[in-house]
């Protein structure tokens, strides 16, 4: 038998198999359409303070390799979230599987105290003393309103004092996800580090634009988007490399994930637990396939548990 538990800076994950924010609603929409217990957390989208109306149709465009969106981050805001859609994912998930995978919460804001709020309220949640709650993914890819419209991720010290100020609030694993358009990621793997991050994830969604040459006009309304898909895979594998090679810490890796084979490079340069998001809207059975071909793999090359995995690149 294969151990497949994962240890994701303190989320301890029954496989290492989660869903990428922004693909699988709020953890529900999937009910009867995945097997849940090959899941070993489920990320949810994008959660703030208030609730926000996203970008204006048309939101997608679907390319060769993948797809481009400018979704916008729409979302209910938090007093919903915890209202509605929690309860609800305990209550709902009950009827597929015998214990619900715990959610891992993205999260974003306009300032540093807007995460810090958000991540507060999440870590504080225990309704019947159990916080379904496994950890916090904070998007750092956002627009910083109080530092004159810069993006977070892009600031390797604005970055380390948002991962600060959350980590001084938040008593559940804290995970960054990080912008993959930067030229080295390594000073925003040490921001994060530094500032108290539990894990990291990578990668978030790369700018990319298409046009309708018909009309001569962008695609989707918001003009610009993020390619996410096959088509950023070796990119993403490349970057979980680097990472890997200058942190300690647990990577959670995404990006073009469509089959065992891309989960399995993630790991082996230096992943601890992967995210499927893009191929889920064509094949919702991907979670059972990814999970069952990387034990597969591991029975095959001698491996005891997928955790091995991690960094086992051979590289001489």
């Amino acid at each position: 038998m294969i151990d497949t538990k994962v240890n994701l800076g303190g989320l301890l994950m029954s496989t290492p198999v989660t869903t990428a924010s922004g693909t699988f609603g709020y953890g529900t929409e999937y009910a009867g359409a995945v097997d849940y217990s090959r899941l070993g957390a489920v990320t949810v989208k994008g959660i703030r303070i208030g609730a926000w109306p996203g970008n204006p149709m048309p939101r997608h465009s679907e390319v060769p390799g993948g797809l481009v969106n400018a979704i916008g981050l729409q979302g209910t805001g938090i007093d919903h979230f915890l209202d509605v859609s929690v309860p609800w994912y305990v209550s709902c998930l009950k009827d597929f599987v015998s214990e619900p995978p715990p959610m891992i919460v993205n999260i974003w804001g306009s300032s540093i105290e807007e995460y810090a709020e958000v991540a507060s309220r999440l870590s504080e949640y225990s309704p019947s003393g159990v916080n379904p709650i496994g950890a916090i993914e904070c998007n750092v890819s956002c627009p910083n309103v109080k530092e004159g419209g810069h993006v977070f991720g892009h600031d390797p010290a604005v970055l380390n004092r948002l991962v600060a100020a959350v980590r001084k609030v938040c008593r559940l694993p804290l995970i960054v996800k990080l912008a993959p358009n930067v030229t080295d990621i390594r000073p925003f793997v040490q921001a994060c580090e530094d500032g108290g991050a539990d894990a990291l994830s990578m990668i978030n969604t790369i700018p990319a634009m298409v046009i309708d040459i018909e009309k001569r006009v962008p695609a989707i309304a918001n003009r610009t988007g993020g390619l996410s898909g096959r088509g950023v895979h070796p990119a993403a594998v490349k970057l979980v490399y680097d990472a890997h090679k200058a942190t300690g810490l647990p990577i959670l890796a995404m990006g073009g994930v469509y089959e065992a084979k891309d989960a399995i490079e993630f790991m082996l340069a230096g992943a601890t637990a992967v995210a499927v998001g893009t191929a889920l809207f064509t094949n919702p059975n991907v979670v059972s396939e990814v999970h069952d071909g990387m034990v597969e793999y591991c029975s095959r090359h001698g491996f005891r548990s997928i955790a091995e995995l991690t960094g086992a690149l051979c590289e001489s």
